[in-house]
């Protein structure tokens, strides 16, 4: 019932699929390219601005809920992606990391997960060096090719549109938790 409602609301996930994403108890994300559209935008002091989907945030919000944990690990450091992902309750923020596989290592050990318990949400190249470990690999619409070539699904939304979104009800869906979260307020 659930697959169908997934298949329904986004595109068909295979049986494999959808056993990966039941097993996931972290989810981590990059930031430019899935939370934002990737693009920066700077005024004329060099203030730094970004654009975050608020219906990504409400899925972020839904899977702490669920129990799913939640981390981001980004190239690079900005205040927005701090303070955004604080608003989020986002407890495992990494900015600033050139080999991201050092923060994939201590958060999989820190909440004593297994490499089939993690999914990473990515959108270039940077992301595939973390994305090879996971359990479930994903790669939002618009990413890089080799990443989408190589991930275990494909969001039907861009990053900074919903990716994050869609990935969040596919995890939610796969532990029959969906319908807890429809109608609820946030």
């Amino acid at each position: 019932m659930q697959q169908q409602l997934f298949s329904q609301m986004y595109q068909q996930v295979s049986p494999d699929l959808w056993q990966k994403a039941a097993a996931i108890r972290l989810l981590i994300c990059d930031v430019d390219g899935v939370f934002s559209d990737g693009r920066i935008y700077l005024g004329n002091d060099g203030e730094e601005l970004k654009a975050f989907h608020t219906r990504d945030g409400y899925g972020i919000k839904a899977l702490r809920q669920a129990g799913i944990e939640v981390a981001v690990i980004t190239g690079r450091r900005s205040a927005i992606v701090e303070h955004r992902m604080k608003a989020l309750t986002v407890p495992y923020i990494y900015q600033g990391q050139e080999d991201k596989n050092t923060a994939f290592a201590e958060l999989g050990q820190q909440l004593q997960l297994e490499a089939t318990q993690i999914a990473f949400i990515g959108d270039d190249l940077a992301d595939w060096q973390v994305m090879q470990h996971c359990g479930l690999a994903v790669a939002v619409s618009d990413a890089h090719p080799y990443l989408a070539l190589n991930a275990h699904y494909r969001t039907s939304k861009a990053g900074g549109f919903g990716a994050v979104r869609e990935l969040a009800d596919l995890l939610l869906c796969s532990r029959g938790k969906f319908a807890e979260f429809c109608g609820s307020s946030s």
